[in-house]
């Protein structure tokens, strides 16, 4: 089966630390399962996200990547933390959208920050966040620091464990982690 693995920062910055982190949970999601990937941030969404009242007010380009989230079978989200909570366009972003439209989609949640001291967002933020959508996130969520990236990379050893820790979660939904070569992803 070809599953569509879409990854989304909440951040407009480029280069992004979040968009990197995403961007490697998108390509560890689809080594594991195949499938095909899209990416995506914020930055995508402009100029028209922060004018818009409804999705349909959203320029053409903005509403294909909206249509991409929503069309994905599993997606992966993270956002920088700002003053403790996720930004104001990446939630302006799912205000438009309708709540049964995320319904029972398998979500990865990340999110990135100077420090250890957000590390909550995650379970304080953004898992209610997508439970109002009642989108079904996995049980391991990922918070990366400063320390975690190397040249604006995920790096740390305990951060990419976890992340394929979280990746294999996705299996209920996408399938038997398949091999790649002769090895299989580690446990």
């Amino acid at each position: 089966m070809n599953h569509r693995i879409v990854g989304f920062a909440g951040g407009l910055g480029r280069p992004s630390k979040t968009r990197a982190l995403v961007a490697h949970a998108v390509t560890a999601t689809t080594t594991a399962f195949g499938g095909t990937a899209g990416l995506h941030d914020l930055f995508d969404l402009q100029s028209s996200l922060g004018q818009a009242a409804r999705l349909d007010e959203l320029h053409p380009r903005a509403a294909r990547v909206v249509q991409d989230l929503l069309a994905a079978d599993a997606l992966i989200v993270g956002t920088p933390v700002h003053k403790g909570s996720y930004t104001g366009l990446f939630k302006h972003l799912f205000d438009l959208i309708e709540p049964e439209a995320l319904a029972g989609k398998p979500v990865l949640l990340l999110a990135t920050g100077g420090g250890n001291r957000h590390a909550l967002v995650i379970e304080h933020q953004l898992r209610p966040l997508f439970g109002f959508f009642e989108a079904l996130t996995l049980p391991t969520g990922i918070y990366a620091g400063n320390a975690d990236f190397t040249d604006g990379e995920p790096s740390s050893p305990v951060l990419l464990d976890r992340i394929q820790r979280a990746v294999r979660q996705f299996s209920p939904w996408l399938g038997t982690v398949r091999t790649t070569g002769t090895a299989l992803l580690p446990a």
